[in-house]
């Protein structure tokens, strides 16, 4: 079995919490997704942090233009590998 892993990034907690529940709807995810909050560079303002959303896919079953296209309807994308 091979490991593989993605990662969504979102603009903002609330965008990743949608995105992290509507997962399983949409992919059939059944490993809670874990958020992560993504400070930018320099900054000190929690509001200039982007979250991260980390999905596990060991058996590479996910697509990723399609967690991609997901994504984008939050307002982000996902990181490429």
């Amino acid at each position: 079995m091979s490991d593989e892993r993605h990662v969504l990034v979102l603009p903002d907690r609330d965008a990743a919490e949608e995105a992290a529940a509507e997962l399983a709807d949409r992919f059939g995810v059944t490993d809670e997704p874990q958020l992560v909050r993504d400070a930018l560079a320099g900054e000190d303002d929690a509001e200039d942090a982007q979250w991260l959303v980390v999905v596990e896919d060991p058996d590479r079953r996910l697509d990723p233009p399609s967690l991609d296209a997901f994504a984008a309807e939050y307002e982000g994308w996902l990181e490429a590998p």
